[in-house]
């Protein structure tokens, strides 16, 4: 009867951790939040308010909420304050929603020209289509960690053999899943994203276009990305 009464209480201790989360999560404002805090960086509540489109004020609340609920930490330096996910596990978390989300609905059509949709800059790495299957790629080849948060034994060794430098002592995060907006996957962000993309760049197999986002692929480097990327 006493172990019942335990595994009932459990059960019940659960379901309530499950209905708070999930509580946590129903706002639109606050998943916008989270979506920001996606990138893996400390916010602040300025930021985030501009970023789900809603007042200082509004922001606070909703912030409250998501630290009580554990899905972001709020980190003190100085005078000022930063929020972040609270661990790879929320970001997970995210990541699933996101996926599971947009498989209930019709995805938007997208106005953007099939060349940026193929490949554009992202900040100061790849992005578009050519972009996640090379992410794909490394990802089933085992160059990259399960949630794409640094480069694996055998992906640094990848990257020095094929001549990407990489530092030892990153000034900002090594590596990093960054949701393409066109395909709705991940390409690959970080420093090891920029430094993929100065190599591409500088063997010629991409090229930017001035003054614009889009990148082409040249035909050389059609054939190089397919035999040391996505083969």
């Amino acid at each position: 009867m006493l172990k019942t009464r335990q595994l009932t209480a459990d059960n019940t201790a659960l379901e309530q951790a499950v209905a708070a989360v999930a509580a946590a999560m129903s706002d639109p404002s606050r998943v916008k939040m989270l979506c920001a805090l996606m990138d893996g960086r400390a916010w602040t509540a300025t930021e985030l308010s501009a970023a789900a489109d809603v007042a200082p004020s509004t922001a606070s609340g909703h912030l409250t909420r998501l630290v009580d609920g554990k899905l972001i930490t709020c980190l003190s330096q100085g005078r000022h304050r930063y929020y972040r996910l609270a661990g790879h596990d929320v970001a997970e978390l995210v990541e699933q929603m996101m996926g599971l989300s947009w498989s209930r609905i019709t995805p938007p059509e997208t106005t953007a020209p099939k060349t940026m949709r193929e490949a554009r800059t992202c900040y100061d790495h790849l992005a578009g289509s050519v972009a996640v299957e090379i992410y794909e790629f490394m990802q089933a080849d085992g160059w990259l960690e399960p949630d794409g948060s640094s480069l694996t034994p055998r992906g640094r060794e990848a990257f020095l053999r094929a001549g990407i430098s990489l530092s030892d002592k990153p000034r900002r995060k090594a590596c990093c899943a960054c949701l393409d907006w066109s395909e709705r996957r991940f390409h690959l962000g970080g420093e090891a994203g920029a430094a993929l993309f100065i190599h591409l760049e500088s063997k010629g197999w991409i090229q930017r276009v001035a003054g614009f986002r889009e990148v082409v692929v040249t035909a050389s480097g059609r054939v190089a990305i397919v035999r040391h990327f996505t083969g």
